[in-house]
C-alpha cells in the first residue's frame, strides 16, 4: 500500500509539474524541452522510486509573427537613420550654399544681376586671352569686317550694368546672353562670332585705325575706290570713332584722333612721294536723311545736304552713262591736315541730331566725308575714300517714346542700312547686279562698289550693357551676314561655324532681304 500511494503521489507531482511548464510555456519564449526518466531500485531489501531529469533538445516551432516584426522593427529604423543621415547632409549643403551666394553677392554689392556676373567670371576663368595688339600681322580682304566694343559710360557704371561682352583673341568675340529656365534656374548662352578682328574696350582710335582703315589709303592712289563706314546701335561709339573723342560734357569732339584726320594724315604723308605729287586733294562732306516734306507722297523718300555749304539741298542724279553725280557738291581744296580737321569741325556741327532713349545726342543722318584724288586741271577721279558715319540703328519699340518723326526716322534709317548690307554683299559675291538705287546713301556710293580694286571696310559697334545685349547680337548677326563667314574652330569642342541661315527652300536669308527691299 505504501508502495501504491509512493508511486500515486510522484505521478501526480510528475502531472502537476508538467501542467505548469505548459501553462509557463505559453508565456515564454520557446526552450528545450526536459524529459522525465524513473528507475527503480532495492534499498534495504525493499524498492524506492528514484527520478532523474535528463535535457533533451527538442525542436519547438517558433513564432512567425515574432520574426517579421523585429525584421520590420529593423528595416524602418535602417530608413530613420538613412532619412535623419540625409537631412544633415542637406542642411549642411544648404549651409555651404548660402555662404557661397553671401560670398559672391559681396564681390558685387547692390548688383541684381550677380548671379549672370558671377557665371560670366566663371567662363571668363577657363580662356586663354590674347586680344589684338600692335604686334599682329595686317590682312588684305577686299571686304573687311571688324568688331569693337566700347567701354561702359558713366550712366551704365552708375546703374550697375553688368558687362555681357568678351574678346578672348583678335578675331573673336562672345556675348554672354542670360537666360532662364522653366524652373526659375538661371543660366548662360554663350553666342560666338568670329570676324577679321575684334577690338575689346581697351583700344583706342589709332589700333582700330590701323587695322581697319589705314590699309585703304594705298588703294586709292592705285586707282582704286575704298569705302570705310561705322554701323551700330544708336550710342554704341560711331561718331568717336569716325570722328573723334568727345570731351567730358559729350558736346566738344576732338577731332585729331578721329578716323577721319588719321586718314587724312596719311593720305599727304603720300603725295610728298613724287610719284603721287601731281594729284590735288579735295574733301566733301554730305549728309543723307529723310525728306519730311514730301513724307506724305513719297514715305521713304530721302534728301540730301551739303555740311560744308550751310545744309544746301543736294541732287543725286544720274547720267546717260549710269554715273552717279551729286549736283552742287561743294567741293574743297585742301594742303594740310590743319584744313581738313577745321571742315570736318564745321560738318559735325551741321550735322542733324535727335534725342533717343539710348543717346541724347543721337545722329540722325547718314554722313558721309569723302577724300577725292584728281589729276590737275581735270574732273577725272584717280580715286576717292569714302567715309560713313551712319545713323544708329534701333527697333520700332526704343522709339515708342519719342515723337513721330523720330519714328519715322527710325524706320529709314534701317531701310538704308538693309539696302547698304545688300550692296556690300552683292559686291563680295562680284555680282552683276547691285540694288544701289533703293537708297540715297547707297546710290552716292555706287562708284564704291564697282571696279575689281574697290575694297570696303566695315566697323561694327556694339554696346557692352547687359540692357542692350539684344541690340548686340543684332548688330553682330548684321556683321556676320555681310562677311558670311564660314571658319571652324580649331579648338576642340568648341563650334565656331557660322553659316548664313536658310529657309526651307534651300535659298538663303539674302535673297529674302533683297525681295524685302524691293517691296518697300
Amino acid at each position: 500500500r505504501n508502495k501504491r500511494q509512493t508511486r500515486s503521489s510522484s505521478a501526480t507531482a510528475h502531472h502537476s509539474q508538467q501542467n505548469g511548464q505548459a501553462e509557463q510555456s505559453e508565456n515564454l519564449p520557446p526552450q528545450p524541452q526536459t524529459a522525465t526518466r524513473v528507475t527503480r531500485g532495492a534499498v534495504g531489501g525493499g524498492q524506492t522510486t528514484r527520478m532523474s531529469t535528463v535535457s533533451t533538445s527538442v525542436p519547438v516551432p517558433v513564432s512567425s509573427t515574432t520574426t517579421v516584426g523585429s525584421q520590420r522593427l529593423s528595416y524602418v529604423v535602417k530608413e530613420v537613420e538613412k532619412l535623419k543621415e540625409n537631412r544633415e547632409k542637406r542642411r549642411a549643403r544648404q549651409a555651404e550654399l548660402k555662404e557661397e551666394k553671401t560670398a559672391l553677392m559681396n564681390m558685387d554689392p547692390g548688383n541684381p544681376n550677380w548671379e549672370s556676373a558671377a557665371m560670366i567670371r566663371e567662363y571668363q576663368s577657363t580662356i586663354n586671352f590674347n586680344p589684338i595688339h600692335d604686334g599682329h600681322a595686317i590682312e588684305d580682304h577686299q571686304i573687311t569686317v571688324c568688331v569693337r566694343k566700347r567701354p561702359l559710360n558713366r550712366k551704365e557704371l552708375a546703374k550697375k550694368e553688368l558687362d555681357v561682352i568678351t574678346v578672348p583673341v583678335k578675331d573673336q568675340m562672345i556675348v554672354h546672353e542670360p537666360k532662364t529656365k522653366v524652373d526659375l534656374t538661371k543660366f548662360l548662352e554663350n553666342h560666338k562670332f568670329r570676324f577679321d578682328y575684334a577690338f575689346d574696350d581697351k583700344c583706342n582710335n589709332e589700333l582700330v585705325y590701323k587695322y581697319t582703315a589705314q590699309p585703304l589709303v594705298q588703294t586709292i592712289f592705285e586707282g582704286g575706290m575704298a569705302t570705310c563706314f561705322a554701323y551700330g546701335q544708336t550710342g554704341s561709339g560711331k561718331t568717336h570713332t569716325m570722328g573723334g573723342e568727345f570731351n567730358a560734357s559729350g558736346k566738344v569732339q576732338d577731332c585729331k584722333n578721329g578716323i577721319y584726320a588719321m586718314a587724312a594724315k596719311d593720305v599727304f604723308n603720300y603725295l610728298k612721294n613724287p610719284r603721287y605729287s601731281h594729284l590735288r586733294l579735295v574733301v566733301s562732306y554730305l549728309e543723307s536723311e529723310k525728306d519730311n516734306e514730301r513724307k506724305k507722297t513719297f514715305p521713304f523718300f530721302q534728301k540730301v545736304f551739303d555740311l560744308l555749304a550751310d545744309k544746301a539741298r543736294l541732287r543725286v542724279l544720274e547720267d546717260g552713262k549710269q554715273q552717279v553725280q551729286v549736283v552742287g557738291l561743294t567741293e574743297k581744296v585742301v594742303d594740310g591736315v590743319e584744313q581738313v580737321l577745321k571742315l570736318i569741325q564745321h560738318g559735325n556741327s551741321a550735322r542733324t541730331a535727335g534725342q533717343t532713349a539710348a543717346n541724347s545726342n543721337s545722329s540722325r543722318s547718314h554722313a558721309v566725308f569723302q577724300i577725292v584724288l584728281r589729276p590737275p586741271g581735270t574732273t577725272k577721279i584717280h580715286g576717292k575714300f569714302s567715309f560713313i558715319d551712319l545713323a544708329g540703328n534701333e527697333r520700332g519699340a526704343d522709339t515708342s517714346s519719342a515723337n513721330r518723326q523720330t519714328r519715322m526716322e527710325g524706320a529709314e534709317i534701317n531701310k538704308s542700312l538693309l539696302a547698304l548690307k545688300e550692296c556690300i554683299r552683292a559686291l563680295g559675291k562680284q555680282s552683276a547686279h547691285l540694288p544701289f538705287r533703293v537708297s540715297k546713301l547707297t546710290q552716292v556710293l555706287r562708284d564704291s562698289f564697282i571696279g575689281e580694286k574697290s575694297k570696303t571696310c566695315m566697323i561694327a559697334m556694339i554696346s557692352p550693357g547687359l540692357s542692350s545685349c539684344e541690340h548686340t547680337l543684332n548688330t553682330l548677326r548684321y556683321a556676320d551676314r555681310v562677311k558670311e563667314l564660314v571658319v571652324k574652330d580649331t579648338a576642340p569642342g568648341e563650334n565656331m561655324d557660322i553659316v548664313p541661315d536658310e529657309n526651307k527652300n534651300g535659298q538663303t536669308n539674302g535673297n529674302n532681304d533683297l525681295a524685302q527691299l524691293r517691296s518697300l
